[in-house]
């Protein structure tokens, strides 16, 4: 039991930690693949310091790795995504669509996972798409692509979040956060020469303040927040974490009210969507603990 409220407290503290990612993506000037970029590379690069690389090679199965990179490709496109829908819209709106992310996790952990089907999960997941529909209502057309982006964003984080569940006892989360992040930089590095064919104006070194936040958002927001999250995840479901993390758009809003005003762009109805999206984050664990000790009442008479 402590272990899983520890495993709680540590994915609470990651996804405050996951708000803030957004705001930075805003403040950063460069593009969604410049900072995908630059930012696993200095998350690799802080981790390559924390584990024993050529240690971790040997301990881990070579089909294990390909398969931990192969789920870093996913991280990479869902980053990708994610800055995508902060540049085209902005940073509530991006995190708005990542509550999403429970609604794609209730439908693909079971097909993935070969679990059972939970109704209460699904019911859940099903009750995040009025909260979504006030929110596209409630936005100004010139954020649609935003609102796309977001959502595609929040399905590969579904995605990779449930294989991260199947795989997390393959290695420790330090070695799988190397791994996958350092696939991920490896495949944008391979999409950065088609990048810059077509955008050659663009700039690809960080200005100082800029450089500033790419530390903040590699060292705390990523190398950080994903061992955490990583963790929690053996003690918890992946929908269970996912559910928690329809936290992040509370903490990074209200990030976003204070540092970017965001708060000017957008109108009541905006905020009801919001509400009923934190009703499935509150309800899903009282309604766990209800059904799991019905099954255990039932399993013992």
């Amino acid at each position: 039991m402590k272990a899983k409220q520890r495993a709680y407290l540590e994915l609470h503290f990651a996804v405050l930690l996951f708000g803030l990612t957004a705001i930075l993506g805003d403040l950063i000037h460069l593009s969604a693949l410049l900072i995908v970029w630059w930012r696993v590379l200095i998350t690799c690069i802080s981790l390559f310091f924390l584990i024993r690389f050529g240690k971790v090679l040997r301990k881990i199965p070579r089909k294990i790795v390909f398969q931990f990179m192969g789920i870093g490709v996913l991280v990479a496109l869902h980053w990708l995504c994610f800055f995508g829908a902060v540049k085209y819209s902005n940073a509530s709106i991006c995190l708005v669509c990542m509550a999403t992310t429970s609604f794609f996790t209730s439908f693909l952990e079971p097909l993935l996972l070969q679990q059972r089907i939970k109704w209460y999960e699904m019911l859940l997941g099903l009750l995040i798409i009025p909260g979504m529909i006030l929110v596209v209502n409630n936005t100004e057309l010139s954020m649609m692509t935003g609102i796309v982006v977001g959502l595609l964003s929040a399905f590969l984080a579904a995605v990779f979040s449930i294989l991260n569940k199947k795989m997390v006892d393959q290695a420790d989360p330090m070695s799988i956060t190397f791994l996958e992040l350092g696939s991920a930089w490896l495949f944008l590095s391979l999409l950065l020469p088609l990048y810059f064919y077509y955008n050659p104006e663009a700039s690809f070194l960080p200005n100082q303040a800029d450089f500033g936040y790419l530390a903040i958002l590699a060292l705390l927001c990523t190398t950080l927040a994903y061992v955490l999250s990583l963790r929690a995840l053996k003690h918890i479901s992946a929908f269970a974490s996912n559910l928690t993390i329809n936290l992040e758009p509370v903490y990074g809003i209200l990030l976003a009210y204070f540092i970017l005003q965001e708060n000017e762009e957008l109108s009541n109805g905006f905020y009801y969507g919001v509400c009923i999206i934190l009703i499935a984050v509150f309800s899903y664990p009282f309604l766990t603990r209800l059904f799991e000790d019905k099954s255990i009442n039932t399993k013992t008479n």
